[in-house]
């Protein structure tokens, strides 16, 4: 598409998160949520709707909605009701959804992204919690649909976002950050290939300078955060071009195909009152108390966007590398607990996403399985800080040392490897005299201005003694010994 024609229009994009609760048990029965189970095991009477049953809700779900609303600076609902959203497809078994409408437990706040002028808030509409349908499976070489229930009456948070986002990588930005919240709450693994974190977009166009919000189209069955951008770059354009044939957009539910990057309609778009929403009477109304509140927001975690702050302001890194150290929370919390053990915070940063993380990604683990604790690495460093090691020798050497025996000291490795630093001028004297002896033209190319040879007598002092040498007194007794010939 030309950029002139693109240029005519504003994108509005709107997206609804749907995310999977990494609770035990089902948002209004026992049975279990976990995943990958056989088919129509993890299920009874309620998720079945058999009659004469009567759903009761689980505390953790609140427990855990309230948690990503603090961390996304909402208001908390004290008073709740639920409601039955009504529609039919075959992996409901109710034939509605127990959902919230009026009351949704989070009401606004925003999520903060960085884009390409800095950062910003993309405001929230509001987040509130509802149950999963089951999941029909429609096999390639069979006419009818199979249909599993164990994942029906899954408990779900359901994050939607104000029309706030204008751009395909804001909403790629906005994503990551949701995901790396529910993450770093322990609300949910934010697996968006196993679909415990799904995806629709709201998407309109309207032209530059217009208030007027176009019709929107809702996109689903995007199973990556990258396929999400792809998906709303597509329908940006497609709407562009149709519009600029003339042709009018209506309001549909279209379905994105990841092998072609195009969207295809699947339906037209239901209306709010083709839902048929009223208060569900089997359910209480709930209220949130101040102390449960109060408890609730006691117990919150560190967030990414927090300790990010915290590495920039207070431990003086760069952007990039807090950025990178905030990426999960395993490595951000492996971290923060080697620091709590060193001042030397770039030298922490350095070694964390140097020698660890490369590590950990040839291995695919998390920091979580590293073998080497936060207080065994502040112990190499500060091996390294006292001038005992040289850098080389720790990451090298003694660091693939303590991988193999992480119930070591460093200072034991280092010592069985034999590289503990020489700091004594006994010792390396007469080696530097033995050199400048053996090199008396690059002698004379020192005395005649070129200073920078000092490099080369270092490089055969520490080949002659087996990198022991402390760098800082070789380097000192190397120029005074040169200054003296």
């Amino acid at each position: 598409m030309e950029k002139a024609v693109r240029d005519k229009y504003t994108a509005v994009i709107g997206l609804e998160v749907h995310a999977q609760l990494l609770t035990k048990s089902k948002i209004y029965n026992s049975d279990s949520a976990e995943y990958g189970s056989l088919p129509n095991t993890n299920v009874g009477v309620i998720t079945l709707a058999h009659p004469g049953t009567l759903p009761r809700l689980n505390r953790k779900v609140v427990e855990y909605a309230i948690k990503m609303g603090l961390a996304c600076h909402s208001k908390i609902s004290r008073f709740n009701i639920f409601d039955r959203k009504n529609y039919f497809y075959p992996d409901l078994p109710k034939g509605y959804q127990i959902t919230q409408d009026r009351t949704p437990i989070c009401i606004g706040g925003y999520i903060t992204i960085d884009n390409k002028e800095g950062s910003r808030n993309v405001e929230l509409h509001r987040i509130h919690i509802e149950e999963d349908a089951g999941k029909s499976i429609h096999l390639a070489t069979e006419t009818d649909t199979l249909v599993d229930f164990n994942r029906a009456g899954v408990a779900l948070i359901e994050i939607v976002s104000q029309p706030d986002i204008k751009t395909s990588e804001e909403a790629y930005a906005y994503l990551t950050e949701v995901r790396k919240l529910v993450r770093y709450l322990d609300i949910c693994d934010g697996n968006m290939e196993e679909g415990s974190l799904r995806c629709d977009a709201n998407i309109s166009i309207m032209p530059v300078g217009s208030r007027v919000f176009g019709k929107k189209v809702e996109v689903k069955n995007m199973n990556s955060i990258r396929n999400v951008q792809r998906a709303i770059d597509h329908e940006i354009e497609r709407q562009i071009i149709e519009t600029e044939k003339g042709n009018v957009i209506f309001s549909e539910t279209r379905t994105f195909d990841a092998n072609t990057g195009l969207t295809y309609g699947m339906r037209t778009k239901e209306e709010l009152n083709d839902y048929r929403y009223f208060p569900d009477p089997d359910l209480s109304p709930m209220v949130v108390s101040e102390k449960w509140l109060a408890d609730i927001g006691a117990s919150m975690p560190a967030l990414p966007r927090d300790l990010y702050n915290k590495y920039v302001t207070e431990y003086k890194l760069s952007s990039y590398d807090a950025h990178v150290l905030t990426d999960t929370k395993d490595v951000a919390m492996y971290f923060e607990k080697v620091c709590a053990l060193t001042k030397n915070y770039k030298a922490a940063s350095n070694w964390v996403m140097g020698p660890v993380k490369s590590y950990l990604n040839d291995l695919s683990l998390t920091a979580d399985e590293f073998p080497v604790s936060p207080a065994l690495l502040a112990e190499l460093m500060n091996l390294v800080e006292a001038g005992k090691i040289s850098f080389s020798q720790a990451s090298q050497r003694v660091f693939p040392g303590l991988l193999k025996n992480p119930s070591k000291s460093a200072l034991d490795v280092a010592q069985g490897l034999n590289v503990i630093q020489d700091s004594s001028e006994d010792s390396m004297l007469p080696i530097i005299d033995q050199i400048l002896k053996e090199f008396p033209l690059k002698v004379e190319e020192y005395k005649s201005g070129k200073k920078g040879i000092v490099g080369m007598f270092m490089g055969e002092l520490m080949k002659r003694s087996k990198g022991k040498a402390d760098p800082k007194v070789a380097n000192a007794l190397i120029t005074k010994k040169l200054e003296e010939v």
